[in-house]
């Protein structure tokens, strides 16, 4: 299982948007250059969060984009999951929960793939975009007071 660069973008265009504000409109160009992400990535990855309900889009000159959850109501998990579908450790862990194999219904991979992958997805839901946001301010609180503190 790998967290793909897309919904990696994904998770940063959220944060950044988190950041702005709950319905502060923001264009996709700002987004992209403050991300580092390609214009047309973040096109596309927005879109997606469009669909998905995360975020409005407004059309115009002075268009943009805007978060239109609450950071605290955005998980890591439904993120990633928007971008890359369900989180699954082995084929056989996903929809159809089927052994490829055809081997028993008893598959030790299976039980303890599954109980990784149980506890990857729990853990993701834990973490929402406040956090993030919180978290963010802590750590850019304390680079300042580490930088003062070397003058």
């Amino acid at each position: 299982m790998r967290i793909t660069v897309e919904s990696g973008s994904a998770v940063r265009i959220i944060l950044f948007l988190s950041m702005r504000g709950l319905g502060v409109k923001t264009g996709a160009k700002m987004v992209s250059e403050n991300e580092h992400i390609p214009i047309r990535f973040t096109l596309k990855i927005l879109r997606k969060l469009k669909i998905a309900g995360l975020v409005c889009s407004y059309r115009g000159q002075s268009g943009g984009y805007a978060l239109i959850k609450e950071p605290k109501d955005i998980t890591l998990r439904e993120v990633i999951e928007i971008i890359d579908g369900p989180i699954v450790m082995n084929k056989c862990l996903g929809t159809s929960g089927l052994c490829e194999l055809n081997r028993t219904a008893v598959c030790p991979v299976h039980f303890y793939l599954g109980g990784i992958q149980k506890q990857i997805s729990q853990q993701l839901d834990e973490v929402n975009f406040q956090m993030l946001m919180d978290k963010y301010q802590a750590n850019k609180e304390d680079i300042i007071s580490h930088i003062q503190g070397l003058e």
